[in-house]
């Protein structure tokens, strides 16, 4: 049974990806994140994302462009309400694509982090299915954080230390050097 699978990073998509193989999915892989910043750090999740799926003989349909600005527009001034903006931004795109090429369902790695809210994203998730007429697949990849952690360092992947939006970039180096 074929599934599209929105990747968020690589180290995200391991445990989610041989999870899904378990079940018996064949997923073609789907990298459309315009929240990562900065663009550097975009590039080096995108070339971590091709290393890994030529590794594992993952098909990934490649949303070109960085849409950065329409990423911003989006999510600029609505505080802790961002990352539901973010998710589904995101998971439009990727049910939308998904519906395009014949997919009857699409899951996402974001459900992998135990740092993302878990429950916006089912909800977008499933929003978002419904909108453009096909299944969200729910799976609670959580349980495989560890694991996860554990296969990406062994592999060598390229490890980003937050979600990858600037906002979290500032909150997540800021508890690192504020005095306070």
């Amino acid at each position: 049974m074929e599934i599209f699978f929105h990747i968020c990073c690589a180290p995200c998509a391991l445990y989610p990806y041989y999870r899904l193989k378990e079940e018996g999915f064949e997923p073609t892989g789907y990298f459309y994140n315009p929240n990562i910043h900065p663009y550097q750090e975009y590039r080096k999740r995108l070339d971590t994302v091709k290393e890994f799926a030529g590794r594992a003989g993952l098909e990934i349909v490649y949303r070109d462009g960085y849409d950065l600005d329409q990423y911003l527009l989006r999510v600029a001034g609505k505080g802790a309400e961002r990352c539901e903006h973010c998710y589904r931004m995101r998971l439009d795109a990727a049910a939308a694509a998904a519906k395009e090429r014949g997919f009857r369902s699409f899951t996402t790695s974001l459900l992998y982090s135990k740092f993302q809210k878990h429950d916006a994203i089912a909800g977008v998730g499933r929003e978002m299915a419904e909108m453009h007429g096909i299944e969200f697949y729910y799976e609670d990849f959580r349980r495989g954080w560890r694991e996860g952690i554990v296969e990406s360092k062994a592999m060598g992947l390229y490890r980003q230390q937050y979600c990858g939006c600037i906002y979290s970039e500032r909150d997540r180096y800021r508890k690192t050097t504020d005095p306070a």
